[in-house]
């Protein structure tokens, strides 16, 4: 079997998986609803009134995206990697000619469709209830699906990563929850960098750029300004993927 061909059964197998796990289908496209929900229409945005959620409501668009990006690919693939383990699944798959690679390469596909269908759900749903207006271009809408494809694959290196070295899956989880949290707020996300000490260094978090990619080109039609931001993404997107793939266990 060819190399396409092993990670596309690879993929088909962790799509029926994902799929059987009802709960996990339900919340991975209702959570994400659920905030915008309560920060886009209960809440609301307050623009020049000071303090939290006082920007326009488009500057918002990438805390929702991030919200998906983040998120469900640390708890998904960290759980998957973790389930590995426990029943010594990495062991059998070392007699099989699936690299580990190839292994993450198809359950991060997985996640791409995933991911992508609720980030959509998400900008149909913000757009209805709070009126925000996106720059929907060819370019950047290709644009804006880069980043999201690129951010779901950093984050399932780093959800791969986790599930090797943590020592169970609740032990994933509250990983995958120590990380994101802190990187959800002090991301350009939902705090601009106005409310933030100058001292943070923003920059070094990849969910920045993702941030600022995001709403350079679904706010500001800023195609050249969310291509540099993905060019920075990618890059770390790529030595976070491969070590999270070298990190996956032979044996259990």
């Amino acid at each position: 079997m060819s190399r396409v061909g092993r990670i596309e059964s690879e993929l088909t197998a962790a799509r029926k998986a994902f799929l059987r796990r009802r709960t996990a289908v339900f919340f991975t496209f209702f959570f994400p609803l659920l905030i915008v929900v309560i920060f886009g229409v209960l809440i609301q945005t307050r623009p020049g009134d000071g303090g939290l959620f006082t920007e326009p409501p488009g500057y918002y668009v990438a805390g929702y995206l991030a919200v998906v990006v983040l998120f469900t690919p640390l708890s998904r693939v960290g759980s998957e990697v973790a389930r590995h383990r426990s029943g010594n699944r990495f062991e059998k798959l070392a007699t099989t000619p699936l690299t580990r690679p190839e292994w993450l390469v198809g359950q991060t596909l997985v996640n791409v469709g995933i991911i992508g269908l609720a980030g959509l759900l998400v900008l149909a749903v913000m757009g209805g209830l709070t009126g925000t207006t996106l720059v929907l271009t060819p370019a950047t809408v290709a644009v804006l699906a880069l980043l999201v494809a690129v951010g779901v694959a950093l984050f399932c290196g780093v959800g791969a990563l986790l599930g090797s070295f943590a020592d169970s899956q609740d032990g994933v989880i509250a990983a995958s929850n120590g990380i994101a949290l802190p990187l959800l707020f002090l991301s350009e996300t939902f705090v601009p960098t106005t409310l933030l000490p100058e001292w943070l260094p923003t920059w070094l978090s990849p969910l920045t750029y993702f941030s600022r990619g995001v709403r350079a080109v679904a706010t500001s039609g800023d195609v050249s300004a969310g291509a540099t931001n993905l060019g920075v993404l990618a890059a770390v997107a790529v030595v976070v993927f491969f070590a999270g793939a070298l990190a996956l266990p032979r044996t259990d």
